[in-house]
């Protein structure tokens, strides 16, 4: 017998896309601005503060990129036999006769403290309640927190119909199970955790990163020797656009980018067997393009000037 749905409520999830899209826009032209400009400049204090206004704006760029691909994949629904949470690669799986009670987070006797850093679309993380113990949060909406008390912990998630899930729980325990649920409980970290177990995995992921590591230093280690270099070549491959020195460092910042954007993607496809093969393309692709921006480095430094 087929084991029909009771319910979908997914979370509010438009304030939170829209923030997340404008933090990452701007952090974005923050971080062109930076590394530009930084191409322009001559090596000294200016160098140094463009270097690390590029470099700190990019940094939460991926963290802020999953955020809102978790938050647009949001979903809370029930079914005769479990709970089901699932945010980004996130997945909880909770059978209902493992949970204790639900109800709204407005009820508690002692407020309920909010992770340290959240924003609206991404209230997520762990605190420590006075009478709950440990809740853990995966949740966008502050304002419509509802409580899932289990045999292991308790979650508040927060759908955008609160009140509407509490009911359909309680018309869920009435039904009854129809076969028994397993607890599942999968973290994003699991996926990498896998991965790494797998020894072309590790090979090409050390390798990347060795090999654009040895990239920054030798590029690090070339510029204050050099004056200029060319960056335009005419058709039968003789310069004839020269730039400041400084630009070549733009060369290991787009190969770190994209080693960076293949791993991550590389991750997503691990997931699914089937599709596993496209992770190890994404990761010798990376590999490959790394070893042609140190050629490509080569070849700048190498051209008659």
């Amino acid at each position: 017998m087929n084991n029909p749905k009771v319910g979908n409520f997914p979370p509010a999830k438009q304030a939170g896309l829209t923030l997340h899209v404008t933090l990452i826009l701007t952090f974005a032209a923050m971080s062109v601005w930076g590394f530009w400009n930084l191409s322009q400049a001559a090596v000294g204090p200016s160098y140094v503060m463009y270097l690390l206004v590029g470099l700190l704006a990019f940094a939460p760029i991926p963290v802020l990129v999953y955020r809102a691909y978790a938050l647009q994949r949001a979903n809370y629904s029930i079914d005769r036999d479990s709970l089901a949470i699932l945010w980004g690669l996130r997945v909880e799986d909770i059978p209902l006769t493992d949970i204790e009670w639900m109800r709204p987070a407005s009820d508690l006797a002692h407020p309920l403290s909010l992770p340290l850093f959240h924003l609206p679309g991404a209230v997520l993380g762990t605190r420590r309640h006075p009478d709950l113990g440990l809740v853990e949060f995966i949740a966008s909406d502050s304002k419509k927190l509802i409580l899932v008390a289990t045999s292991k912990r308790v979650f508040a998630i927060s759908p955008e119909n609160p009140a509407a899930l509490v009911q359909t729980f309680a018309r869920a325990i009435e039904l009854g199970s129809l076969t028994p649920a397993e607890y599942k409980s999968v973290y994003p970290s699991f996926i990498v955790t896998q991965a790494w177990e797998s020894p072309a995995a590790r090979f090409l992921w050390t390798s990347g990163l060795l090999l654009n590591l040895g990239l920054v230093v030798w590029v690090g280690v070339l510029i204050p020797s050099l004056s200029q270099i060319p960056f335009g070549f005419d058709a039968l491959g003789n310069p004839n656009e020269f730039a400041p020195a400084a630009r070549l460092i733009l060369l290991p910042l787009i190969s770190g980018f994209l080693y960076i954007a293949g791993l991550l993607a590389g991750l997503y496809f691990y997931r699914s067997e089937p599709q596993r093969p496209l992770a190890f393309v994404l990761w010798i692709s990376s590999v490959i393009s790394t070893v042609f921006f140190l050629l490509a480095v080569l070849f700048l430094v190498t051209a008659p000037t």
